[in-house]
């Protein structure tokens, strides 16, 4: 009996001592957020000790907790301190395997252990690679690994040659997966300084490499151990970027002639630019090269000799592109060209036969939208108003942000102008996803632990995206959406908050001002903003057009005085608020001498009023969609209709009306 209650007190001790430590333990979970951003705070302010300090607070309870790990571990490499670095990320992934950071953390610790402890930094690059195999640091991984093995015969008068190939495998597998990552450079050599015996495929990744950062010479020296069937396209750009034009266009004359099977499609076609770039005569260029070239690249040459013909030569260039290669890179396009030019010859049912075709053989192709599009026109002018309605909308449903789309949407809502509206409500760029309040992402977010977000985001490009849109980033931020969008076969509805990240809102009140001064249509101005400069008031283009509406100095310089704004040029071009200034009053100069149309514009803004003037007086067209098609210049083409998509997709995302 005395036993029993001697157990019975001791388990009572154990409970209340079990208790006293638990309510030690507790932490709220608003005390542990205030401790984190606490902490975050003089991690910016660059107070890395009582950062470490506070970091070490936030309660083990916590899902924040091994978040505050990795930055202790962080705070420690600021400070210098070595072990306890180490220490930090050993905790983090021994006690939380699975944590997003864990992979991060021993691919770190691995790097830290390289001189001192190579047997564990082998074990734990090994470890990635098998479990993350992946990830950017898999990648990385192998070039240590060959890293490592190299240091362990660095003294060595005579290194195995198992060892060697072991050792080039690894440079090899990081070179192919990564030409320009952080260490390829590092990679190169490394494998120059191990080895002798290297193969020619080998060098020319080696070449590659130098090339992409920039080291031509030794690019250009690693380049001699080559095959020359193989290396001459690199030996093109490398050429041109060391300013040996004469060299370049020899390359790529003797190359498309003798060596054009040996390359790269992507490569030909780089080189046949930069051929094109170097000569006076855009179509003599191609003609040249056409000349000369019998096989690979002739298809693409054709594309590009098509594109420029004069309007009756077209049908028969198009024709022979797509009868020549049926299943080529280019035959769509050359398909969809055919289809439009019957059209403008008035033969709608064979135009149609072949709309049709196109669209089976080429659902997913990029003239796929335009195609769709123009059937519906087809139908319109034969007066089938069941069949132009079930073209158009599914445009509208299967390409929501297209031109084509766009185009769509005013012809079944009977709008006769280029313009829908001017009024759009602008909603801040959001995290792209919804989730639970308890989920660490979120709570990351509205602590605003950014760089964390886009770590344990994973490959999600719309995280990566968002994480630059809040660095101020916009260009960037908008690029990796737009590309991530592109890849989404079925496009989200227009309130996904991923649409927001593509088409921001930005600048918007100077926009709104200067465009009601002008007249001018605000969302419309937005939209060409975005087009010109993405955002980023520091633009400037090659040819000098300078800031977030891209404006040259001369053009600026005639505007201020024409409009009396009493400017700077060209200081103020790179100033927000006075750059959308001149550029509103330049639209406004361009609508007002172009009968107020906003197509004409648009395109006269990318290609010169003069232009613009030429082509509406020598194409036949008989109404806007027939003109934007045959603007003879590519890049305005292209732009007039990437502006208007994007002032459609700014009234589609911010106004819910459409």
């Amino acid at each position: 009996m005395q036993k029993r209650v001697v157990i019975i007190i001791s388990a009572v001790i154990v409970l209340a001592s079990a208790g006293i430590l638990a309510s030690k333990l507790y932490q709220s979970c608003e005390k542990t957020d205030e401790i984190y951003a606490s902490a975050l705070e003089d991690f910016s302010k660059g107070d890395y000790q009582n950062a470490y300090y506070l970091f070490s607070k936030v309660s083990i309870f916590s899902n924040l907790k091994p978040v505050a790990i990795y930055h202790r571990a962080e705070c420690a490499r600021m400070l210098e301190d070595d072990k306890s670095e180490l220490k930090q990320y050993q905790l983090l992934f021994n006690n939380y395997p699975n944590h997003k950071l864990s992979i991060r953390s021993r691919y770190l610790a691995g790097q830290k252990l390289i001189d001192s402890k190579p047997h564990l930094a082998k074990k734990y690059f090994e470890y990635i690679i098998h479990n993350a195999p992946d990830t950017d640091y898999a990648i990385a991984s192998e070039y240590y690994l060959g890293v490592l093995l190299k240091n362990k015969y660095n003294d060595a008068k005579i290194i195995p040659q198992s060892v060697k190939d072991d050792v080039q495998n690894c440079f090899r597998h990081y070179l192919e997966k990564a030409p320009s990552g952080k260490l390829a450079l590092n990679a190169v050599n490394d494998w120059l300084d191990i080895s002798d015996e290297i193969s020619k495929d080998d060098y020319l990744l080696m070449a590659n490499t130098c090339y992409l950062f920039g080291e031509y010479e030794i690019a250009r020296e690693i380049l001699r151990k080559t095959d020359l069937n193989e290396n001459w396209t690199l030996d093109v750009k490398i050429s041109y970027a060391m300013n040996n034009y004469a060299r370049a266009k020899f390359l790529t004359e003797n190359g498309i002639q003798k060596r054009s099977q040996y390359v790269s499609d992507e490569s030909l076609i780089d080189s046949i630019d930069i051929y094109i770039k170097l000569s006076d005569s855009y179509s003599k260029a191609v003609n040249r090269l056409l000349g000369l070239a019998e096989g690979k690249g002739r298809d693409y040459l054709l594309s590009l000799k098509c594109q420029n013909a004069e309007q009756n030569d077209k049908a028969s260039c198009y024709n022979d592109l797509y009868l020549k290669y049926p299943n080529g890179k280019f035959s769509a396009d050359a398909l969809s060209n055919i289809f439009f030019l019957k059209i403008k010859a008035g033969a709608y049912e064979d135009a149609k036969k072949i709309g049709l075709d196109h669209l089976k053989k080429f659902p997913d192709s990029n003239s796929a939208p335009m195609v769709m599009f123009w059937l519906g026109k087809i139908a319109e002018k034969t007066n089938d108003y069941a069949q132009y309605t079930s073209f158009y909308e599914n445009v509208i449903n299967k390409y929501p942000d297209s031109y084509y789309a766009y185009r769509a949407y005013l012809k079944l809502s009977r709008i006769n102008g280029p313009l829908i509206t001017d009024y759009i409500e602008p909603k801040p760029v959001v995290y792209p996803y919804k989730y639970k309040r308890n989920n660490i992402i979120v709570k990351l977010v509205d602590l605003k632990d950014y760089d964390i977000v886009n770590e344990i985001g994973g490959d999600d490009e719309f995280i990566k995206s968002w994480v630059l849109f809040k660095k101020g980033d916009y260009p960037n931020s908008m690029v990796t959406a737009r590309e991530a969008m592109a890849k989404i076969k079925d496009k989200p509805d227009k309130y996904d908050l991923r649409w927001r990240l593509v088409y921001p809102v930005i600048y918007y009140d100077d926009i709104k001002h200067f465009a009601a001064k002008t007249g001018n249509n605000a969302p419309l101005m937005l939209a060409l903003t975005r087009e010109e400069s993405y955002f980023d008031p520091l633009a400037q283009s090659a040819a000098g057009a300078s800031g977030l509406m891209q404006l040259m100095p001369a053009t600026a310089g005639e505007i201020n005085n024409k409009f009396k704004l009493g400017m700077l040029i060209p200081s103020s071009l790179f100033n927000p608020y006075q750059n959308i200034k001149l550029g509103n009053y330049y639209y406004e100069f361009l609508r007002n001498n172009l009968e107020g149309h906003d197509i004409s514009s648009v395109a006269a803004y990318n290609g010169g009023i003069g232009s613009l003037q030429r082509w509406k007086s020598s194409l036949i067209y008989n109404d806007t969609d027939e003109f934007v098609e045959q603007i003879p210049y590519q890049e305005t083409q292209n732009y007039v209709k990437k502006v208007f998509a994007s002032y459609w997709n700014y009234i589609r995302i911010y106004n819910g009306n459409n």
